[in-house]
């Protein structure tokens, strides 16, 4: 019988090593030394190798919303955050309408879809909306995918999953499993561990999941792959650099974080302020001046109306 989490079968506590990270020998990155080159090397375009960490910045909500609040033109709203991020998380369509292709960000290409919110009944039941070979034309660092584990269709996403990490390893491109997570089901570190541990298992290179207030560390510490948090629901800038601030500090190898930052009053004020939690070894309330400092600088600088 497996050992299942709070079942009365449990012989002993659960022991996840919080503090002792895990090895990856001759590489910077968690779980990834015995990659082949290209995919290493596309992998340190994402991360940063001087901490392991990275920056990515999500606007690929229109795949299932539309022109979602902040992303009505990306041109206008995303194109200045550009220069402060690590990598881009983008649908094909906006990478080619919209980023210059002289960019030198890694991308990271949504590579799942097929609903929307105009059946929100139905957004677990999602297929492969991107080719590997058009993965590769676009140059992708990364292909996401939305895994809906403990949802009707869990079987079929994670064969969604499973399928793409098949194609993309043939190429060297890494595969990240996104954690989706619907009204039924739990935002808790049980579940967590369970879909990042299950995501990793069945090869995924690198895993996005949800922040939790509790035992956060031991979900990155029981998955063997990197671990970046989503920003999730627009929050208060101060919240928003805590929870990045945390994760790193419990284990995530960064965020991939959206409407926290190009939802929020002075973006480019919160896309710097997030790097330098994430990337310069700010505390989250001196990231929080340097947003309110770069916000008053913006304003000064803002040609006056009639």
């Amino acid at each position: 019988m497996a050992d299942l989490d709070g079942t009365k079968q449990e012989k002993k506590d659960k022991e996840y090593y919080t503090d002792l990270p895990q090895e990856s020998p001759g590489y910077f990155l968690k779980g990834s030394h015995q990659y082949d080159w290209g995919l290493k090397n596309r992998l340190a375009k994402v991360f940063n190798p001087k901490n392991g960490r990275t920056i990515m910045l999500a606007f690929d909500h229109g795949y299932f919303q539309g022109p979602t609040t902040g992303l009505e033109r990306v041109d206008q709203t995303i194109l200045p955050l550009e220069p402060y991020c690590d990598c881009l998380m983008l649908t094909r369509g906006i990478q080619r309408a919209v980023i210059p292709a002289s960019t030198q960000k890694a991308i990271a290409l949504r590579a799942s879809g097929g609903t929307s919110m105009a059946r929100p009944e139905y957004l677990s039941d999602e297929v492969l909306a991107c080719s590997i070979e058009e993965a590769v034309r676009l140059n992708a660092s990364v292909l996401a995918v939305q895994v809906f584990i403990g949802s009707e269709h869990e079987k079929a996403t994670i064969k969604n999953m499973t399928t793409l990490i098949d194609e993309a390893n043939r190429y060297g491109i890494a595969v990240m499993g996104v954690v989706a997570v619907g009204t039924s089901m739990e935002r808790t570190p049980k579940y967590f561990r369970l879909a990042t541990r299950i995501m990793a298992e069945l090869g995924c290179h690198l895993v996005k999941c949800y922040h939790t207030d509790e035992e956060f560390d031991t979900i990155t510490s029981c998955c063997p792959v990197p671990i970046v948090i989503a920003g999730g629901k627009k929050r208060p800038e101060l919240d928003a650099l805590k929870m990045a601030y945390y994760a790193c500090e419990q284990g995530a190898s960064g965020v991939d974080m959206g409407r926290n930052i190009f939802q929020s009053d002075a973006p480019v004020a919160m896309m710097r302020a997030v790097r330098g939690v994430v990337h310069e070894g700010l505390k989250p309330e001196e990231g929080y001046q340097m947003y309110q400092d770069l916000k008053a600088q913006e304003t000064e600088a803002a040609p006056a109306t009639a």
